[in-house]
């Protein structure tokens, strides 16, 4: 029991920090150590250890131990992993092999190759919390298990990029990343501020839409100082960048999440507003969609599974349609800055698919992209 005097349990981790202080609480118990419902976490090189609630830990047949934790994003955080279990089960091996053998259990997402879906900082989290505990002679075999994982994945764009079985173990940094709150559209602004006061600044910026934008732009050869991560709050931060003297902005996202905007959505978290299928829809009948396979592009499951399969059924069609999303983003990012008397900004669009490939660019986009990738003279 917790008096009002005590302060809150920490919280506001992302996944991987759950599963590595259960983790942690499972090698405690391979040890032979008693349990400590608090695990002390490096959540970074070098940091002062965090104290990370765990909630049990078992012994299992077969020298196993199972351990648990609940993840929790933090207050005012829409997340679907609130008061999720996430479990850890671990045992020694004195066989060949890495020290840390990770297995994907039930509901950890997968890649291609069979192996979890970490993010490095993930894998390095694990990797500090647990190396420095393991004895000379003996390797750690863990599973990481979310019971609920494979459920909640089906309301992620996980599968969209290569990821399946489960929910990806990914992020840059312990704390959440509350891209629907307020305090996020703040860290944002401050970047795009940062970013129009550098001395370098020569009037063109890219908001990227996520990790994986943020991870793919510099690899196409877009210099990491012009990038600002957006989140889900575009509107303001288009209105932003204008005011701010931004002449040129590239979105450069997935197309499942800019789709939004040829919508007129400009705030694209789900929880506030989707529109997905009606919007693709829409924009598929002007272009010259009807029928039957109108009506399977609205049901099908996700934007990426809507586009691959007008991609195996008309492969021109499919290259139009997403040719008239990415111009049509323009064309409504230029409308949503004019409300707001900010005319002055050009705003391109590039979109990329699942397999992180460019699918499509707008008429501002493809160019602005050309010129902003080009290497420095």
């Amino acid at each position: 029991m917790v008096d009002g005097s005590s302060p809150p349990p920490p919280s506001g981790f992302i996944l991987p920090v759950w599963l590595a202080a259960a983790a942690r609480a499972a090698v405690q118990a391979l040890l032979g150590e008693p349990f400590a419902a608090h695990q002390p976490l490096e959540l970074e090189p070098g940091a002062s250890p965090t104290p990370v609630p765990v909630e049990a830990v078992a012994p299992l047949a077969g020298g196993w131990v199972l351990a648990a934790a609940r993840a929790d994003p933090g207050p005012e955080v829409l997340d679907l992993t609130r008061d999720q279990p996430v479990w850890v089960q671990a045992r020694w091996r004195q066989d060949p092999g890495e020290r840390l053998e990770l297995v994907a259990g039930e509901g950890v997402g997968v890649v291609a190759s069979g192996a979890p879906c970490l993010s490095t900082y993930a894998r390095e989290l694990l990797q500090r919390t647990l190396e420095p505990l393991l004895p000379a002679d003996r390797r750690l075999e863990l599973h990481l298990l979310i019971p609920a994982g494979r459920r909640l994945a089906e309301r992620t764009s996980n599968a969209a990029f290569g990821v399946v079985d489960g929910l990806a173990l990914i992020g840059t940094q312990a704390v959440v990343q509350r891209s629907a709150a307020p305090d996020q559209l703040q860290a944002a602004l401050d970047t795009l501020r940062d970013r129009v006061r550098s001395p370098d600044f020569d009037g063109a910026l890219v908001l990227v839409i996520g990790e994986n934008g943020l991870d793919l732009a510099p690899r196409l050869g877009v210099s990491p100082d012009r990038l600002v991560k957006a989140g889900n709050w575009l509107g303001p931060l288009l209105v932003a960048a204008a005011e701010g003297g931004v002449a040129d902005l590239l979105l450069f996202g997935y197309q499942g999440k800019l789709l939004k905007l040829a919508g007129g959505i400009f705030h694209t978290h789900h929880h506030l507003a989707d529109g997905r299928a009606e919007v693709l829809t829409a924009l598929a009948a002007l272009e010259g969609l009807s029928g039957p396979a109108l009506e399977a592009l609205h049901q099908a499951a996700t934007v990426e599974a809507a586009l691959a399969g007008l991609q195996r059924r008309d492969a021109a069609l499919a290259g139009r349609l997403r040719c008239r999303i990415a111009a049509a983003i323009e064309e409504r990012s230029g409308a949503y800055l004019a409300r707001y008397g900010q005319e002055g900004m050009a705003v391109g669009a590039v979109l990329f698919d699942r397999s992180r490939r460019i699918c499509a660019q707008g008429p501002k986009g493809g160019a602005l992209l050309h010129r902003l990738a080009a290497p420095s003279r």
